[in-house]
């Protein structure tokens, strides 16, 4: 086109989900005109032949579905993309890329690398890349930042040229002699290094070199590496989680996705300070580390926990606490990093397909998978965990007494509820990281 840049193997092309908002907005003005039912089956508003493709694959969509759906059960297990795929022999090259800040889909990549890796043969057809970069960041930026982040160098430009040019050329262009590309390619933030594996993860997992290594959390707020102590009573802290004040997910005010000045694909790494000043959120801290820690696997929460209500949500944040100082970037001085966060609804702590209500007052123990990490905690800095019991309004607010179905909780069902995360030698709560020698 006339003053359009010339085509180059770096020129990113801006190819993203962009129906879903006009669509959605159609959709309002068709309501407000009377032109739309939202009662109105969805093959009445599609070609015949759209709704026979859609009958035929067993799937009946309408505006209420996602209502009539809220657990895990066979609508979305049978449409689980790494269920489906591991169930199908690999017969393709197939390189999964995870960017580790990704605000749409933590959970993809990494889920069907290891769907995958499970099949035989699969070894020298499955490859992984994780970057440091948020959902397009890979395709559209260079890769050099992220929010706040600095990472010394063109990350994604670098993964485009010397993985993805490379991984295309062994595959598709046998002709042209290349270097093979590593079955696991990540990179490595704190250090910003580059690193190759035979395998993911490198800690924690069965068949892993490494073992997990529990960091506990303490009396006055402390982490360490050893177990706490026993106490005759208490053991441990409690906070009051009211959804009509729910934690926010971002510091406010928050703009929508595509509201001029939105930081959506950045709020993974915002600074966590705003949050560990609410009395509403736990904040476990270690000293401040002597020596590099590398993770590189999947860290996992090992939460030990009561509520005065029957149902709850429960937010774990893995968080890298900066020196109060850092010469030549000051903005980073104290700044808390997000490493990876995650977030169980209670009443599936047992089977995400079957609800159940919650003991009031009992200690439960609940198991977090957070998000897969490669990350180094550098000397100076130190480790945190928070705890919470809201992120509105990324995830609607849990009502903290059991109902049968939660999209349709009444406003009286929403109550307060006294929180408590026990730190005592029989219920020793818990962040297991997939630590790897320097």
């Amino acid at each position: 086109m006339c003053g359009a840049e010339a085509l180059s193997p770096n020129l990113p092309f801006r190819i993203a989900s962009v129906t879903k908002p006009y669509a959605a907005g159609a959709i309002m003005r068709l309501m407000e005109e009377g032109g739309l039912d939202l009662q109105q089956p969805v093959e009445s508003l599609v070609s015949r032949q759209t709704s026979d493709v859609l009958l035929r694959g067993g799937y009946q969509p309408g505006v209420f579905t996602v209502g009539e759906h809220p657990d895990y059960d066979a609508f979305w297990r049978d449409q689980a993309v790494d269920k489906i795929l591991a169930a199908r022999p690999l017969r393709v090259p197939m390189l999964h890329v995870h960017s580790q800040w990704d605000a749409e889909d933590s959970y993809g990549p990494m889920a069907v690398h290891a769907a995958m890796e499970a099949q035989a043969g699969a070894k020298d057809k499955n490859f992984l890349v994780i970057g440091p970069w948020s959902h397009p960041g890979v395709g559209f930026d260079e890769g050099a930042t992220l929010g706040a982040l600095k990472f010394g160098s063109n990350t994604a430009r670098w993964f485009r040229e010397h993985v993805l040019r490379a991984f295309l050329d062994e595959h598709l262009r046998p002709e042209h002699p290349t270097n093979p590309v590593a079955r696991v390619t990540a990179f490595e933030t704190g250090t910003n290094t580059w690193h190759t594996y035979q395998a993911w993860p490198q800690a924690g997992a069965q068949d892993c070199p490494h073992p997990w290594q529990p960091v506990y959390f303490q009396r006055d707020a402390g982490l360490a590496f050893q177990p706490p102590p026993a106490v005759a009573e208490g053991g441990f802290d409690e906070y009051l989680s009211d959804p009509a004040k729910p934690v926010t997910y971002q510091l406010r005010p928050i703009r929508a996705r595509s509201a001029p000045g939105s930081t959506w694909n950045q709020w993974l790494v915002d600074d966590q300070r705003f949050a560990g000043d609410r009395p509403d959120v736990l904040t476990y801290c270690s000293p401040m580390l002597t020596e590099p820690l590398r993770l590189a696997g999947q860290p996992m929460a090992h939460l030990f926990a009561s509520t005065s209500g029957t149902d709850s949500d429960w937010i774990v944040k893995l968080i890298d606490v900066y020196p109060d100082e850092v010469p030549g970037d000051m903005a980073m001085g104290g700044y808390q990093l997000p490493i990876a966060m995650e977030i169980l609804r209670g009443r599936y702590r047992d089977d995400p397909s079957r609800p159940s209500p919650i003991p009031s007052g009992d200690v439960v123990h609940y198991t977090l998978a957070l998000p897969h990490v490669s990350h180094a905690f550098l000397p100076g800095h130190r480790i945190m965990v928070q705890v919470q019991s809201t992120w509105f309004p990324l995830y609607d607010r849990n009502p903290q007494r059991f109902v049968e179905n939660i999209f349709f909780a009444r406003p009286e069902d929403f109550i307060k509820a006294t929180q408590r995360v026990f730190r005592r030698a029989d219920a020793a709560s818990r962040l297991d990281l997939p630590i790897v020698p320097r």
